[in-house]
């Protein structure tokens, strides 16, 4: 009988003790504690089973969870004669910071104190013990909610040290999504504030304590060494791109299968689920599944958007209807399965997202909206340069999401479709109603502004791809492209051409006072009569396009007014 699937459920011990449907990654504990790394930090997407890893962890190393040797006796990590003579013999501290994404700096510092404090409520026992001195004991009732940084910072070590007293051993200290907090911040423009915070924090946690063992620590991004890890000398980074602990989290094809089969999937699925959900890469091993997309896919039986539609695509959203023309332009190149070549650093530098123009492609790789496929070595790298990446979108799921995210960017404003629509008629009149109205709204949703330094282009490539996703299953839609002499700015080309199937070549331009433009009306002339003598209509032509088939317009802007012409 298949396994019952269990949603969401993050807690290894109800996942075991209830039989629900779990595929075996207790090996990667042997694979840690082989390493013998002092701290180690592992960053993968969301929703990949982090969570449920460091509950895993902590039920086999803590020596405070009764009968927990249960959980294991089935998986392969009790083949093993050594590790279930380890299992259940250490102190463990396990704490999260998942749930800490407050909008300012005191909220979430009040939220970490809070949660440092609950795992202090939970070792209220200690205070009774006899080597706990009166000092200890003032300190102990310090650790609370309100309590000030100097406190807060110090709090892990202490408990650290009185647990090594108690139990003669050291600790082993696990910290789940360590990175929700730095995202926050900088979402919500504290960023300074926290990082101070965190670094003090995590120096005295990791670096400065000779109370504990080992620890490993969760993410979703590697943020820089100098924001938060500036201290931490003794730090193991295992990212997307590491070798280690490659199959540890998410599915590999192989498991997807196999579970498949056991829920009595038919056979044929298999080639439609790999197009979905397949396409991670960690190190140097693909195929690898995002979990939570197959187990809802497992439970329902239907290919829909699961994992891309859970929460945390705010930032990756703000980031790229804020993006210059350049990172527009690549995102119109991934939406159309093409693939890109950018320069990658791992390091997250959150405070330079909004300048540093590749630091986006970094984020959405660490996030796995994007898939390597090939890059090359440092080795390779041009002296003084970051190895170049060829990234695409990891699978059909996330190209899904993507053309959602598009869509939401358009949604509210009900003359996008109609404009599209007098676009393909031929009707200009009708387009400059609702192009003035679509540019009144939402042209400062992609940040243009007016002053001669700011990117009008923003406006426009943030509007070609709407018109990529509204017309996607019937146009092939491809901006600033050589054609003929010149470059157009967008051009719709029907998929099924022939008599009648309009295609579309748009030319955008600002007016240009200090030129010879005086008012729009000559700036979208100019715009006309540049697609005329570069000859941009030739691709089209050279397709099977009639000349009458091909719709001309030149877009004028001053500011958020727009004049369209046709010639």
């Amino acid at each position: 009988m298949p396994r019952k699937i269990s949603i969401g459920t993050q807690d290894f011990k109800q996942l075991i003790a209830e039989d629900s449907f779990y595929i075996d990654k207790t090996l990667f504990i042997k694979e840690w504690w082989e390493e013998k790394d002092s701290v180690t930090l592992i960053t993968r997407p969301r929703r990949f089973g982090k969570t449920l890893t460091m509950s895993m962890l902590n039920y086999f190393f803590s020596n405070r969870h009764e009968n927990s040797a249960e959980l294991f006796k089935d998986l392969e990590i009790w083949k093993d004669e050594k590790y279930r003579k380890l299992q259940g013999t250490y102190p463990v501290i396990f704490l999260s910071f998942a749930d800490v994404k407050q909008t300012t700096f005191e909220q979430a510092r009040l939220k970490i104190n809070q949660i440092i404090s609950d795992v202090y409520s939970n070792m209220q026992w200690l205070v009774e013990q006899k080597f706990i001195s009166s000092n200890d004991r003032e300190f102990f009732q310090k650790v609370k909610d309100d309590m000030d940084t100097s406190t807060a910072t110090a709090a892990l070590q202490r408990l650290c040290q009185w647990l090594e007293k108690y139990y003669h051993k050291k600790v082993l200290i696990f910290l789940d999504e360590y990175d929700t907090p730095m995202q926050e911040a900088y979402l919500n423009r504290y960023w300074e504030e926290l990082t101070d915070f965190m670094r003090s924090l995590f120096n005295s946690t990791f670096k400065t304590n000779p109370s504990m063992e080992r620890a490993v620590m969760t993410g979703i991004t590697r943020i820089s060494k100098e924001s938060v890890f500036s201290d931490l000398n003794n730090l193991t980074v295992i990212t997307t791109t590491s070798t280690k602990y490659a199959d540890c989290f998410g599915f590999t094809e192989k498991e997807v299968f196999a579970a498949m089969d056991e829920q009595g999937v038919k056979p044929e699925e298999k080639a439609l689920v790999k197009e979905w959900y397949d396409g991670f890469t960690f190190g140097e091993t693909n195929d690898i599944y995002n979990p939570w997309s197959i187990l809802n896919y497992l439970d329902t039986g239907k290919l829909d958007v699961y994992w891309a539609n859970t929460s945390g695509n705010g930032l990756v959203g703000s980031l790229l209807q804020k993006s210059d023309k350049d990172t527009k332009m690549k995102f119109e190149q991934l939406m159309r399965r093409d693939v890109i070549n950018v320069p990658i650093d791992e390091q997250i530098i959150f405070q330079q997202l909004d300048t540093r123009r590749y630091a986006i492609w970094s984020l959405l790789l660490a996030s796995g909206y994007l898939k390597i496929v090939d890059h090359e070595t440092p080795a390779e790298a041009k002296p003084g340069k970051r190895p170049m990446y060829r990234l695409a979108i990891t699978n059909y799921e996330v190209l899904k999401m993507f053309e959602n995210l598009i869509t939401d960017w358009f949604e509210e404003n009900e003359y996008f479709s109609e404009f599209v629509t007098a676009m393909l008629n031929g009707d200009v009149k009708a387009m400059n109603i609702y192009m003035n109205k679509v540019a009144l709204s939402i042209f400062s949703y992609f940040d243009t502004g007016k002053s001669p330094e700011s990117e009008p282009e923003r406006f426009y490539h943030g509007f070609v791809l709407g018109l990529l996703v509204e017309n996607a299953a019937d146009y092939t839609v491809r901006s600033t492209r050589e054609s003929g002499y010149g470059r157009y700015d967008v051009l719709l080309e029907p998929k099924l051409i022939k008599p009648g199937r309009k295609a579309v070549i748009m030319e955008f331009k600002v007016l240009d006072k200090d030129g010879n433009e005086k008012e729009l009306t000559d700036t979208a002339k100019n715009a006309l009569q540049q697609i005329e003598e570069k000859q941009y209509a030739t691709e089209l032509l050279e397709k099977g396009v009639r000349e009458d088939d091909i719709l001309k317009y030149g877009f004028a802007f001053e500011g958020k007014t727009c004049l369209i012409l046709r010639g």
